[in-house]
């Protein structure tokens, strides 16, 4: 009993067991502001944590009752835990959340300081990439699938479209190797979808650009089908466009309508240009009023000037006057979203605002801002002159009402250039006298310069066609004293001086309007015949040598190089350059009896034959052909194939007996005795006093020993008796009119002159010469 201790009421047995210290209170850490904070701010930097329960096997330490003072606990780094422990005072150490850098517990043990581990020597080399990993082959194979579609879309950009669908086709290929590596590698989940999309879509359209419409159509198909490709819908358009090239117009009014569903309101600006593509096919295939109502609902929603054009041809071709009105009143109120031409007019003194308006002026911006306004005008002028005859009762009056509309527009300059225009409709109109024409024109004379130029070149320019060479010279002074600077005048100016023979005024005039506008072609080729007049033949060659290189196919500027090349003797190349003229324009029959004319001249009568044929086959009716071909045929002893081109003369010219000479002449040489009789005789009762015939006949009767030759003898000697004394007539006036001379004029020399005696005239242009009558 003496060991025996009885617990005292006021003594609780279990006090103090559940007093632990608020360090190991891990359930309240989440609402711990202060943890959480220095856990943000210096996680990484903080020593390694101790246990956070008690009772663990880390470090010795003795658990605190309430009968004694709780001993301090050791974390696993020998160092007391911060926040843990009493200091000598009693007062508990506060936590310490963030550590400065560089300041470690150690430096209290007299390690150097070194914030940034320089002490520890340079840092590890990196480690070099193993390209043999899957990872890796999976992404250098990616790079170069988009590195091919790269370069076809390049190759694409700068026309070498065979080039890039064959960089389209590797991609494709490299690209269906690539899903086979994921495959493999089981990497299924990392699909690339763009790369896929980009690469079958880019092989598409360098189908469509090589022409391989079905190719293409298969490639779209397999996107469109595809439901892993989000909005591939929209390339029902490209679909649609193609079945357009190949005119299947059902099947792409289908499509457009088929991506127009799958297209979202959102998307207006895409959806007005399908109904645009839709209409536009409904007018190919002449559903006019399906047309309209397409277009009809573009005006309505978003109006611009080609819908509006178009809208007002589908009224004109289904023939509904009043609507044709409000369209064309619609089309002229378009708004064009471009700034006014004002504001690239220098206002001020401000030299940086000057130059700001300078670089402005002639951007791309600004021009693609002309050309809408150029387009703009283009319609107007072309729906105008399309509906006036429709809308009235008469050309003249509709016009006017286009006119009126215009003034009232934004448009009111244009007003002016349909009144001129009205003016040369009435050119083109026969049902109009042309007076109407001049009389409208000339009223402009009051009006602004530009305007008064314009009236006066048309002047001019009628008056020339008329042959009235001086009114076309004074409205072509009128032309340049309203502006010098019109190439136009100019040109009309220097044609009244080309046919007064003034060459080198001429010349004068053609450059300057060249200076003016050097793309003038009709200067440069009026400057290349007046220095062909001139016998400045090199000058002539350099002016339609340029003048090729801006019209690459016309025949004309072609056929003037071949010509001053054999005029400079120089017979190869201007074969050369007529070829060219034959391949553009192969009906020219004044090319090939050219062609025929240069190779007959160089010896080659084969060629030479086979042009001249082809020019008479295109225009049987060119007297030099024909005579050409007929002595070719004489020559090489085919008379009877001579004998269609002469009767072929003979139709053309049946006054001419020479003709009918020669088909005679050819009868006979190819012992058609009769035909030859017969075509002698018809010949005498056209031409009864021709000499030749009867001489023939005469030899012919004799031959053939009929009785005829005795009339035709003395038919003969009578004929030749009439031509003898016509003849010695001829000679007795023109002795007696010498004689004349010779005894009227004073001082007169004493000896009497010679007479020479007149030449022949040869023919030029043809190296043949047509046999006469043996």
């Amino acid at each position: 009993m003496e060991n025996v201790h009885l617990a005292m009421e006021e003594e609780d047995l279990y006090s103090g067991y559940n007093d632990y210290n608020p360090t190991f209170d891990s359930e309240e850490l989440e609402n711990d502001m202060d943890f959480q904070q220095a856990v943000r701010t210096s996680h990484g930097r903080r020593p390694p944590m101790t246990a956070k329960f008690p009772g663990t096997a880390i470090g010795a330490r003795t658990l605190g009752t309430s009968f004694g003072a709780r001993v301090p606990l050791a974390s696993s780094m020998g160092r007391p835990m911060t926040g843990a422990v009493q200091l000598q005072d009693g007062a508990a150490r506060p936590m310490t959340a963030v550590r400065a850098a560089g300041y470690t517990s150690s430096m209290v043990r007299g390690s150097t300081f070194d914030p940034l581990g320089q002490s520890k020597g340079p840092a590890p080399p990196l480690e070099a990439k193993n390209e043999d990993t899957p990872e890796e082959k999976i992404k250098i194979l990616e790079k170069k699938v988009n590195d091919l579609i790269e370069e076809s879309c390049m190759a694409q950009s700068i026309g070498a479209f065979q080039l890039a669908l064959e960089k389209a086709k590797e991609a494709g290929r490299k690209e269906r190797v690539l899903g086979r590596q994921r495959q493999q590698s089981g990497n299924t989940d990392h699909i690339n979808i763009d790369l896929t999309y980009s690469v079958m879509l880019n092989l598409a359209n360098q189908y469509v650009n090589n022409e391989m419409n079905p190719e293409a159509l298969n490639s779209y198909q397999v996107i469109v089908k595809n439901k892993m490709f989000s909005n591939a819908g929209r390339l029902k358009v490209n679909m649609a466009n193609i079945y357009v090239k190949q005119k299947n117009y059902p099947k792409a009014i289908k499509f457009y309508r088929m991506a127009l569903d799958q297209i979202s309101n959102s998307h207006k600006e895409m959806r007005i240009k399908i109904l645009q593509n839709i209409g536009v096919v409904f007018v190919r295939t002449g559903q006019y009023q399906e047309a309209i109502t397409s277009f009809e609902h573009i005006m309505s929603e978003s109006p611009n000037i080609k819908t509006g054009f178009n809208l007002i041809l589908c009224y004109y071709a289904v023939g509904d006057k009043e609507r044709m009105k409000k369209a064309f009143q619609k089309l002229i109120t378009v708004p064009l979203g471009i700034d006014d031409e004002d504001k690239y007019i220098p206002t001020n003194d401000d030299t940086s605002s000057n130059m700001v308006i300078e670089a402005i002026k002639n951007d791309k911006l600004h021009q693609m801002e002309r050309d809408l306004k150029v387009l703009a005008e283009k319609f107007i002028m072309t729906a105008a002159k399309l509906i006036a005859p429709a809308i009235e009762s008469s050309f003249a009056i509709g016009f006017d009402w286009c006119v009126d509309m215009v003034k009232n527009s934004q448009y009111v300059e244009l007003a002016n250039d349909l009144e001129i225009n009205k003016a040369i409709t009435y050119l083109r109109q026969r049902d109009f006298n042309q007076v109407e024409a001049v009389e409208t024109l000339k009223t402009f004379e009051k009006k602004d310069s530009r305007v008064k130029s314009a009236a006066a070149t048309n002047l001019s320019f009628l008056y020339f066609l008329e042959k009235d060479y001086d009114q076309a010279d004074r409205y072509a002074d009128l032309a340049m004293n309203a502006d010098r600077y019109n190439p136009a005048a100019l040109i009309n100016k220097g044609n009244t001086v080309f046919v007064k023979n003034d060459h080198e005024k001429a010349a004068e005039f053609y450059k300057e309007a060249l200076r003016n506008d050097s793309s003038c072609t009709e200067a440069l080729y009026n400057l290349g015949l007046t220095y062909k007049k001139l016998n400045r033949l090199e000058e002539a060659l350099d002016c339609f040598d340029k003048l090729h290189a801006i019209l690459r196919n016309s025949s004309q500027v072609m056929f003037q190089l071949a010509t001053l090349y054999e005029l400079l003797g120089d017979t190869q190349r201007a074969i050369e350059w007529l070829m060219q003229v034959v391949s553009v324009t192969p009906t020219d029959p004044q090319a090939l009896a050219k062609l025929g004319e240069l190779h007959d001249r160089e010896g080659d009568k084969s060629q030479a034959l086979q042009y001249y044929q082809e020019s008479f086959r295109c225009f049987p009716c060119d007297i030099a052909v024909i005579e050409w071909l007929g002595a070719y045929f004489i020559e090489t002893q085919f008379c009877e194939k001579a004998i269609q081109y002469f009767e072929r003369a003979t139709l053309i010219q049946p006054t001419r007996v020479k003709w009918q000479l020669v088909v005679a002449s050819c009868y006979r040489r190819s012992g058609n005795y009769q035909k030859a009789l017969e075509t002698y005789k018809d010949i005498h009762r056209k031409f009864p006093e021709n000499v030749e015939c009867l001489r023939f006949l005469v030899r012919l009767c004799t031959d053939m020993g009929l009785k005829e030759v005795q009339e035709y003898a003395d038919k003969l000697k009578k004929v030749e008796k009439m031509k003898e004394n016509r003849e010695q007539r001829v000679r007795s006036g023109r002795e007696g009119s010498a004689r004349g001379r010779r005894e009227g004029s004073a001082g007169s020399a004493a000896s009497t002159p010679v007479l020479a005696s007149p030449k022949k005239s040869g023919i030029l242009g043809t190296s043949h010469t047509t046999p006469g009558p043996d």
